[in-house]
């Protein structure tokens, strides 16, 4: 299973053609990255199965992005698409492989959104980046798991270079969690534009 985003037909023309990074804090930030998803999944034939992973682990604050993001998403999938990584059940560095297996199985051709915190300079702490390809899950604390997705939505969360363990470990819970729900709500209004009825997205106080 490694690599096999990688190889899929096309992706270093895509890679260029979608890249948008923005703060969270970026009074526009829900339109814009949902209105961009929207469009990158309209293409999307009707009978191709949508799939959304969250990596990442409760056991860490800034690792936890990906596990908020499937827990707030598990309230709004309702058969429009299928769901790996919350609290309950995250899906982490033990467990990736197997669920991309898992994925394959159950899912012809799966159309797969991966969904990852990771570190970056001081000016992007806070930005969310939506890309082309596949998220190298790890690759900030030095791990070697298989890449995921088709798309990638990931949280800058805190400063990398420098003890990543230590900073993912003291990192902020209120951005994490600020950053989870603007992305869950941008990934929830993208698939319900072209699986479902729209549902307004009401970000918390």
């Amino acid at each position: 299973m490694n690599g096999a985003w990688d190889k899929r037909a096309g992706y270093a023309a895509e890679a260029t053609a979608l890249s948008l990074k923005i703060p969270y804090n970026e009074p526009a930030v829900m339109q814009r990255l949902s209105e961009r998803l929207t469009r990158e999944l309209l293409h999307l034939p009707s009978d191709r199965q949508i799939v959304v992973v969250c990596v990442g682990t409760d056991r860490s604050t800034g690792d936890a992005l990906g596990p908020l993001v499937g827990t707030t998403l598990a309230r709004h999938a309702q058969g429009m698409f299928d769901l790996y990584g919350t609290l309950d059940e995250p899906v982490h560095a033990m467990n990736l492989s197997e669920t991309l297996y898992t994925i394959m199985r159950n899912s012809k051709q799966p159309y797969v959104i991966a969904i990852d915190a990771c570190l970056g300079q001081v000016a992007s702490v806070g930005c969310i980046h939506l890309a082309s390809g596949p998220v190298r899950p790890g690759a900030g604390v030095n791990k070697d798991l298989p890449p995921v997705g088709d798309i990638h939505m990931t949280g800058i969360v805190n400063v990398g270079g420098f003890m990543e363990y230590f900073v993912l470990q003291n990192t902020r819970l209120n951005l994490v969690v600020k950053m989870a729900d603007i992305i869950a709500g941008c990934i929830s209004t993208a698939i319900r534009n072209i699986r479902g009825a729209p549902m307004p997205y009401a970000l918390p106080d």
